[in-house]
């Protein structure tokens, strides 16, 4: 995948080393951080999921690709949000949504990409994954619950389970939603104050946050060694939504366009210039 130097700079390069804590949270690129360029940055945004709409109608008429999204970010990240805005143009017919949680004892019962083969998306379709199976090497490997080494070992694993889905003709595109702890903090007390999102207020998201520094450290670690070509990761600035939505939108409509998917062509014995329906 071939991207221009504004956004390549927001790709992990693989093989090579490199830190989260340079990346800017609230980088708006070329837009200005201020009313103006939200609103340039949105009407933009637009545009894109206008063409998204096309370039997914495409992909499912030629059924020889499939593209899979993998959403990582900290709690209040904006993984919902993403899907909810970048994704609202797209057919749901072609959207294939998969959230990975706590898993079941029956998926504890078979080794940790077990759940995650049955979500990949068929060829002509577009998965999304909210979380995803890196839980099993930054959750865990955090709260200490698999060793350094089993980590290191799954990184191979997720490695080659991925190439392998490039070679079959799934395209994988993952985004890291970064955004600050200040940030967070924001977004978890616009949380506590309103009623309509008590819903979403987990306690534990608190508990959570206290291990924010061991959490960045499992991420860059994570980030470099599952970066690859055929699988990148992009760091996303997500402390300003409306940039978030236009990076990740523009992002995924350039793979597709490099996709070079064509329309199957019709079907043999119909000559539409004479066929007439009554």
């Amino acid at each position: 995948m071939s991207f221009n130097l504004l956004m390549k700079k927001y790709f992990v390069k693989p093989k090579s080393k490199f830190s989260l804590s340079k990346m800017d949270p609230s980088d708006t690129g070329e837009y200005p951080a201020d009313e103006k360029g939200r609103a340039l940055a949105e009407t933009r945004t637009y545009a894109i999921l206008f063409k998204l709409d096309k370039m997914q109608e495409l992909l499912f008429a030629s059924s020889k690709r499939a593209l899979l999204i993998v959403l990582q970010a900290m709690d209040t990240g904006g993984k919902d949000g993403t899907i909810k805005h970048v994704m609202r143009e797209m057919n749901p017919q072609g959207c294939r949504v998969a959230s990975f949680k706590e898993p079941t004892p029956l998926e504890l019962s078979h080794d940790f990409l077990w759940r995650v083969h049955q979500e990949i998306p068929p060829k002509g379709y577009i998965g999304i994954f909210n979380r995803s199976h890196y839980e099993d090497v930054l959750i865990t490997r955090v709260h200490k619950l698999i060793s350094k080494e089993t980590q290191k070992k799954r990184f191979e694993e997720i490695n080659n389970f991925e190439r392998m889905l490039h070679q079959d003709g799934t395209t994988v595109l993952k985004f890291f939603l970064h955004i600050s702890k200040d940030e967070q903090k924001k977004r978890l007390e616009a949380r506590a104050r309103d009623p309509q999102k008590h819903w979403k207020f987990n306690i534990n998201d608190l508990n959570e946050r206290k291990l924010w520094e061991e959490y960045q450290k499992t991420f860059q670690e994570t980030l470099e060694a599952t970066s690859t070509p055929h699988a990148p990761w992009i760091v996303v600035p997500a402390n300003r939504k409306w940039y978030r939505n236009l990076l990740v939108g523009k992002i995924i409509l350039e793979t597709l366009e490099q996709m070079d998917l064509k329309f199957p062509p019709a079907p043999k014995g119909i000559d539409f210039k004479k066929l007439k329906i009554k």
